[in-house]
């Protein structure tokens, strides 16, 4: 019997990094923005289970599920993501997996919604 490795590979998505740049004159936080390509990120629908926990923890419908890769070290939480033509918005904080525990190249998740 031949056996064939099956390669999965993801796409590669923009982030929106926000950054705190200063203040302003009433004391609210300044930001700026910067994009930055991920590669090898795996886009999922989100399965009834997530969409109906980000609806009863944040309110907001979850339209997918990413996949980031191992050794990623960009903040995922309050971000918009570029993909598919569209921007989406994540939700909540990643969930991540110890890296040495995972055998695929994937080990932390995040959920986002449609924003733009």
């Amino acid at each position: 019997m031949i056996y064939m490795a099956v390669m999965i590979k993801g796409i590669s998505v923009i982030l929106h990094v926000k950054q705190k740049s200063g203040m302003d004159g009433f004391n609210r936080p300044v930001y700026t923005y910067s994009t930055e390509q991920v590669d090898n990120v795996l886009v999922s629908p989100s399965s009834t289970d997530d969409i109906i926990t980000s609806q009863d923890l944040y309110g907001k419908k979850a339209v997918y599920t990413l996949a980031i890769p191992k050794g990623d070290t960009h903040i995922w939480e309050d971000c918009e993501v570029e993909f598919f033509g569209k921007i989406w918005k994540t939700l909540g904080f990643p969930i991540e997996g110890i890296e040495a525990g995972i055998p695929l190249d994937w080990n932390k998740k995040v959920m986002v919604e449609a924003y733009g």
